[in-house]
């Protein structure tokens, strides 16, 4: 049987693939949109309707309306798709709350209003994120699969498609959600709204970003003021972030005396808040979801807010030394009174406060 020919059972809805694009190495993130939903509804303010903007099979949608009762539409603009998402709201009894639109996403965006917006498309968001911040007045969710782009690995497509520069060094993945962010938030400030980063993460080649929304000029104003460039010595690995959309940027590095290398403009403020993840993480457990997810919203909650992470198996091979566990880690740094966190970025990295040279010094 082929994928095409599949019939797939997630949870509390079943499908016919039929032509439409379905990707089963995304349920875990799926699980974590249902969590988001249920757990912003629950904890932040109350949402009726979702948007589901590039449907394909309508997995995702109908899970939002079969799971948490909302109002969904479900689009898409391939005409097989839509002929698909059709007899899958029949097959699951959904009729009475969901509808179904054949349309260009921004035509969509820019002609109605939904509590929650979700952008998922095949590659960047960036096309679909002005429209998306007009459209949405609760709460977006937004995902990119262009990776390559965002980490700096395909720099002129990055800098075409976010207005930054990314960089393609040992914590890229953390540069890429913080330039998608970045973008995110100048979208919304354009229409005099702001982002409230909820949760924000990397699995695999998938950058997944849920912010609530909020208006005004002021919060607008707020929101611009945490971005900014991380200046990164590729040398000795020193790095600073340097807050401001026109700032001065040190071009010397402070401890090896090297040439700095800037990227930015991105988001420098936070990635999560601690008690929506914590929400998240409830919701995932009463649901009881795959253990995957639950890690990962886990990791999210407790991760410190700094830009950044380091890798450890990188330092230790500078200095020669073998690696020890990350925890251990994480010990000998709040032992010598720094802060310091895992990320879910990589398994052997770690957040701090402390500068390399003071981690260098720690871990010899």
């Amino acid at each position: 049987m082929t994928i095409n020919q599949q019939r797939i059972t997630e949870h509390a809805v079943t499908v016919d693939v039929g032509e439409a694009f379905y990707n089963p190495h995304t349920t875990t993130d799926r699980e974590i949109t249902i969590a988001s939903l249920a757990a912003f509804d629950r904890t932040v303010d109350h949402i009726e309707t979702y948007l589901d903007t590039f449907s394909a099979t309508g997995i995702r949608g109908l899970r939002a309306a079969a799971e948490l009762g909302l109002v969904v539409t479900l689009n898409d603009r391939d005409p097989d798709a839509v002929g698909t998402i059709k007899r899958n709201i029949v097959s699951n009894g959904l009729g009475h709350c969901c509808e179904v639109t054949n349309e260009d996403a921004n035509v969509l965006l820019n002609k109605k209003r939904f509590d929650v917006v979700d952008i998922d498309p095949f590659g960047s968001p960036a096309p679909y994120l002005a429209a998306a911040s007009r459209s949405a007045r609760r709460m977006l969710a937004i995902t990119a699969t262009d990776t390559a782009p965002l980490c700096g690995a395909h720099l002129k497509s990055g800098i075409r498609k976010y207005a930054a520069v990314p960089m393609n060094n040992e914590y890229h993945a953390e540069i890429g959600v913080r330039v998608l962010m970045g973008a995110i938030a100048r979208a919304l400030a354009v229409v005099d709204r702001a982002m409230v980063p909820l949760l924000s993460y990397a699995r695999r080649h998938y950058h997944r970003v849920y912010a609530g929304v909020s208006r005004g000029a002021a919060s607008a104003d707020r929101s611009i003021a945490q971005m900014g460039f991380i200046a990164h010595c590729p040398h000795c690995g020193f790095r600073i972030p340097v807050a401001g959309l026109a700032p001065i940027v040190p071009d010397v590095c402070r401890i090896c005396g090297n040439r700095m290398q800037a990227t930015g403009p991105l988001w420098l403020g936070a990635l999560h808040n601690p008690a929506f993840c914590e929400s998240v993480a409830q919701e995932l457990r009463n649901r009881e979801s795959g253990g995957d997810a639950i890690k990962l919203v886990e990791i999210c909650k407790c991760e410190l807010a700094v830009p950044t992470f380091y890798d450890q198996h990188r330092i230790c091979h500078a200095l020669k030394i073998p690696p020890i566990t990350i925890d251990a880690v994480i010990d000998k740094l709040g032992s010598a009174g720094f802060s310091a966190s895992r990320t879910h970025f990589s398994g052997t990295s770690f957040k701090t406060d402390a500068d390399i040279r003071e981690i260098a010094e720690i871990l010899r």
